[in-house]
């Protein structure tokens, strides 16, 4: 499922239009983007869980020339699913 077809099915399900579900949906991602930046975790009781992690530097090898590389550390972001989600996949 693609943006377009997600903003559909909530147009559908919620009675809205699809201008006004995708901007609900494009609110969502960004409020849920700048509470990650701010280094916040984003709970969302029976979905799940965003947060942030960070990635150490480590050793890599570049595919090309078989050289090594070092990647340098980052921040990554990161779901858990919660038991609702889990329970309606299984």
């Amino acid at each position: 499922m693609n943006k377009n077809e997600l903003v559909s099915s909530i147009a559908a399900k919620a009675g809205l239009s699809k201008a006004d579900s995708k901007k609900a949906l494009d609110a969502t991602i960004e409020a849920i983007a700048e509470a990650l930046k701010a280094g916040d975790k984003v709970s969302l009781v029976g979905f799940g869980t965003f947060s942030v992690a960070e990635r150490p530097e480590r050793q890599g090898i570049n595919p090309a020339t078989k050289a090594a590389i070092t990647i340098a550390a980052k921040k990554v972001a990161k779901f858990k699913a919660g038991s609702d989600l889990d329970n309606a996949i299984n």
